[in-house]
């Protein structure tokens, strides 16, 4: 799952939905300022603090990836998807189109849900706009591997760039898709990558149910 499949559902609990947003998140800000989940249970309750919220948004997202990629959905979609790749690294053997079909079965599907659900992205980043960038990152290095002075940085961009809106545009998405190769220091996808994401897309919206199946979505 990404972003938006992580934290749609908790656009009234800002703290929690960021939570949900946090895992993937460290791995942008600091790869070392781990999220591990014997670190963060102990944090996680009903009380309605920071910690708590936070702790307890982050156990979600560990749980719905757990479940996510077990599926049948998820791992034929994503096989789909490294093939659709395959052709266009024909010649190019250390092409990573499994790595490839995995990330953009997950950004796709983030696309889609944007999509079915109009005005909820606004929701979503309004929510971001009221949290505590600081408090967040204080209780944050609390359930981390090594504490970090970088989160609260990405947190304020994160919700001024907005990009997960750029998801809705192929083009704009194989942007934000080449940041993503260039952090993980691999080659910049072609143009013809716009094909693959708009054939995924279709292949996405069609299998949605498949990808979140109703008994754990």
């Amino acid at each position: 799952m990404n972003y938006f499949a992580h934290g749609m559902r908790f656009v009234d609990r800002p703290y929690y939905m960021v939570g949900t947003a946090l895992p993937d998140l460290m791995a942008v800000v600091d790869r070392r300022a781990r999220l591990r989940i014997k670190n963060v249970a102990p944090f996680v309750s009903e009380e309605p603090t920071i910690e708590a919220e936070l702790a307890s948004g982050i156990k979600q997202h560990l749980d719905d990836d757990h479940w996510f990629h077990s599926t049948q959905g998820f791992l034929e979609i994503s096989t789909d998807m490294s093939i659709l790749f395959r052709q266009i690294f024909t010649h190019d053997e250390s092409a990573r189109v499994g790595f490839l079909g995995h990330i953009v079965t997950e950004l796709l599907l983030d696309r889609v849900l944007i999509e079915q659900n109009p005005g909820l992205i606004d929701e979503y980043y309004a929510a971001f706009s009221e949290i505590d960038p600081l408090q967040t990152e204080i209780a944050t290095n609390k359930m981390t591997t090594k504490e970090t002075d970088k989160l609260k940085l990405w947190l304020a961009q994160f919700s001024k760039e907005a990009f997960l809106r750029d998801y809705l545009d192929s083009q704009r998405m194989l942007v934000r898709l080449n940041q993503v190769m260039n952090r993980v220091k691999l080659q910049p996808l072609p143009v013809e990558t716009i094909s693959v994401l708009n054939t995924g897309r279709k292949i996405v919206e069609k299998r949605l149910n498949d990808l979140l199946p109703p008994e754990h979505f």
